[in-house]
């Protein structure tokens, strides 16, 4: 394989868990624990997306009530609205489109009276890079709102943990890290690098929880640069 280049590294030495799809567990050591290396992968229930269903995620706000309904469970149309400044007929609208597409769907057994309750019907979204090539005008500019709201989710993330530094405890000061990367692939090397590393995170799915366990947010980017770079 081609020699790998690290670019850079930042640890931050005051570290916070962030909050995707699912809350990733902890590690927990004593009997009963199976080290993550010698885990199986235990994949999230994803919803793949057609060309149909990418019309109808393509939002940057549905896709914040998504993710916030994956990452903190079932919610109001009016607890969603005060969560991000948005009226309740907003939010209403929004999550009933969500529905129309199978995103998210009714949360039996929560509220009362006419109240109601949505939950998110997958644990993830899956996307297949081929969209933003879609020959559907229509299609490959949803394809390019949806990753440009996914990246500007990532940018804010990253953001407000750094912003944050100073008013966390010291305790996850190991489990912090910003890095990026430089190798020389060819394209089948690059997928295969990109599906060893999800298999890697999810192994980590659903360990026993420690009393220290929180939510970690990870995020993979893997950008293939101009042939002249």
């Amino acid at each position: 394989m081609p020699e790998s280049r690290r670019e850079s590294r930042t640890e931050s030495r005051r570290r916070e868990s962030g909050t995707e799809s699912r809350p990733e567990s902890g590690r927990e050591s004593g009997p009963g624990h199976t080290p993550a290396a010698v885990r199986e992968p235990v994949e999230p229930t994803l919803r793949m997306l057609d060309a149909r269903a990418l019309r109808g995620l393509a939002h940057p706000l549905r896709m914040q009530l998504l993710a916030d309904l994956r990452r903190k469970g079932p919610a109001t149309a009016s607890q969603l609205a005060d969560r991000f400044g948005e009226s309740s007929g907003s939010t209403s609208y929004h999550l009933r489109q969500l529905a129309a597409h199978g995103f998210v769907e009714d949360a039996v057994g929560h509220g009362k009276g006419r109240e109601r309750w949505w939950r998110a019907a997958h644990e993830g979204t899956g996307f297949d890079g081929s969209l933003i090539h879609d020959a559907d005008p229509a299609t490959s500019s949803a394809a390019a709102v949806f990753l440009q709201a996914v990246a500007t989710n990532h940018s804010q993330e990253v953001s407000a943990w750094i912003s944050e530094a100073q008013t966390r405890l010291g305790r996850w000061e190991p489990g912090a890290d910003l890095s990026d990367f430089t190798l020389r692939l060819t394209s089948a090397q690059s997928e295969e690098l990109i599906g060893r590393l999800h298999d890697v995170v999810n192994s980590y799915r659903d360990l026993p929880e420690a009393e220290d366990t929180r939510t970690v947010r990870i995020h993979t980017h893997v950008l293939p640069r101009s042939a002249s770079e």
